[in-house]
């Protein structure tokens, strides 16, 4: 075996041996954040739901230091959640930089970390969005007890629009783009090996990530952000569409089964309100 051969070997099993680290990190900050808002409660609203203080300041606390612990635990949240399915697309960049010829081996792991970060930058201005809009929501559905009862209802119809989505040609797309598919205008070739076109990489797969994800991650919000039975879930289904060799089917086998359950829960919240 050529010395080659062992570098690439080495370099692979530390690429994904330190991803996997750092998933069990953000799972377990993660884990640890809703366990600690679990144990705070949930604040009773008309309708027969309850609010998550996710969207509440603790005692003492600004709005800043709120808005900063909120988007701190979103992107600990996000990277445990998109990690499995971002990795594949990070080795391929760590390949298409290799192909280029140059001589990059000793500032690889550099570039590989500013496309995660250009990745995850997306990501948390999605959280700084999340946060103002769940925040003026918990305002006006305190304010407005009409508001609050129709929660239950409009949460249902989210997740039936959600699933909707991924029967569209858009997320078709997006999927693609993600997944590097071949004949879609999306497929990853040689890249420069710099960091400007690394930073660039990492937000044009945060964007693609996040709009492929925008039904699902939509489900999270509205269904309870601190609920990890709903953050595995949508995991799951995250992965599932980009890694398997049929992802748009799967699309829609996902799609089928969260129209379903919109469907159950518009029924449910009907009954109840």
């Amino acid at each position: 075996m050529s010395q080659s051969m062992v570098s690439d070997r080495a370099s692979q099993r530390a690429f994904f041996g330190v991803s996997a680290l750092l998933f069990a990190a953000s799972a377990a900050v993660t884990i640890v954040w809703c366990a600690s808002m679990s144990a705070m409660g949930e604040m009773p609203m008309p309708g027969g739901w309850t609010m998550s203080m996710a969207w509440m300041r603790m005692c003492g606390q600004t709005w800043t230091g709120a808005a900063a612990s909120f988007i701190g635990m979103w992107v600990a949240m996000m990277v445990a959640m998109m990690l499995p399915s971002f990795t594949p697309m990070l080795w391929r960049y760590r390949q298409a930089v290799g192909r280029t010829g140059e001589t990059v081996e000793t500032g690889l792991d550099r570039l590989t970390a500013l496309v995660g970060a250009g990745y995850f930058f997306v990501w948390a201005l999605l959280g700084v969005a999340a946060f103002a809009l769940g925040v003026t929501l918990a305002a006006l559905e305190m304010q407005l007890p009409a508001l609050a009862r129709a929660v239950p209802i409009a949460s249902a119809v989210v997740v039936l629009i959600a699933g909707a989505l991924q029967f569209t040609a858009w997320k078709a797309h997006h999927l693609a783009c993600c997944r590097a598919t071949p004949g879609r205008g999306c497929m990853l070739q040689a890249l420069p090996a710099d960091a400007r076109t690394a930073w660039r990489h990492g937000l044009r797969l945060g964007l693609h990530c996040s709009t492929c994800c925008a039904g699902l991650t939509a489900i999270l919000l509205a269904m309870g952000v601190m609920d990890l039975r709903v953050m595995v879930a949508v995991t799951a289904a995250i992965t599932v569409e980009r890694l398997a060799p049929v992802g748009e089917r799967v699309a829609r086998v996902i799609g089928a089964v969260v129209v379903v359950v919109g469907l159950v829960l518009i029924v449910r919240a009907m009954r109840t309100g």
